[in-house]
């Protein structure tokens, strides 16, 4: 059987969805599997199954005026699972003119449910709720792993604790761990010295060289915490029952004191597995 998977949405909603697409992926034996997504995200996904751009396959045209390569790729699948379009009927009666069997399934979830968002992904492709999202890194753990990494920005300024209080952290946990200090923004935020990437791989070799984490609910907390770095994560506004980074060591402060965030790495460092001071 062959599955396409359409997976859009940003950093954060594709790494939560992860488990969910790999059972889509995996879960059935002989399937034979691939995604579609935005071209920034292939690097979060590629790991499960052969992925294409939404940009590659101008799957954007498909409502629109449809070329025959596009119509042609959907119909080599068996099945087209698409958090994609759900919400508009244009997009359901268009996939449905390429004689495709589709299942559109809603990409956000719902208010009020409270059920975390990588259990909504799972219970809406029949898996089993509480898996780890997981992201494969190059040397994680290993002898390389010497820095604080720190991405002090989110997608929304309500998001994000104050800079000036991440900066008491990490000058706290430099003088009492020795660690290195190194500091992570995107192209149009404001922070001198800071590392910038130009894709999420290179921000995947980059965390894979921490030995702590520490950032806002964000799409690159997501991402190390998928990685499966020690991560401390700061909510100020969203829901973390719903929205915290799930991993093997990670821990989640609502509002916290700058002594709050220090204690939760220093504490993570301490942990058995963590990378010798």
């Amino acid at each position: 059987m062959r599955r396409l998977v359409i997976r859009p949405g940003g950093i954060g909603d594709t790494i939560v969805s992860l488990p969910a697409l790999e059972h889509l992926c995996h879960g059935e034996p002989g399937l034979e599997a691939e995604i579609w997504a935005p071209a920034r995200n292939l690097p979060l996904v590629a790991h499960l199954a052969p992925a294409r751009s939404f940009a590659e396959v101008q799957l954007d045209l498909l409502e629109i005026d449809p070329p025959p390569r596009l119509i042609e790729r959907l119909r080599s699948f068996d099945e087209v699972v698409s958090w994609y379009g759900a919400a508009r009927q244009e997009f359901r009666a268009s996939l449905e003119a390429t004689g495709v069997r589709a299942r559109l399934l809603a990409a956000i979830p719902p208010q009020g449910t409270g059920c975390h968002a990588v259990d909504f992904y799972l219970q809406q492709v029949g898996a089993v709720p509480g898996a780890l999202p997981r992201i494969p890194v190059p040397c994680q753990g290993g002898a390389g792993a010497r820095i604080i990494a720190i991405h002090p920005f989110s997608g929304s300024p309500r998001k994000n604790w104050p800079l000036t209080s991440f900066r008491q952290v990490a000058e706290r946990l430099q003088q009492k761990t020795g660690l290195a200090v190194e500091w992570c923004a995107g192209p149009e935020e404001a922070l001198a010295g800071a590392r910038r990437f130009e894709a999420l791989e290179g921000v995947k070799q980059w965390l894979s060289t921490a030995a702590l984490y520490l950032g806002n609910d964000s799409g690159i907390s997501h991402l190390a915490a998928a990685c499966g770095i020690r991560s401390v994560v700061i909510f100020q506004s969203s829901d973390p029952r719903l929205w915290a980074p799930r991993g093997a060591a990670v821990s989640v402060l609502v509002s916290p004191s700058a002594a709050d965030v220090v204690q939760a790495g220093l504490e993570l460092l301490s942990a058995p597995g963590a990378v010798p001071k």
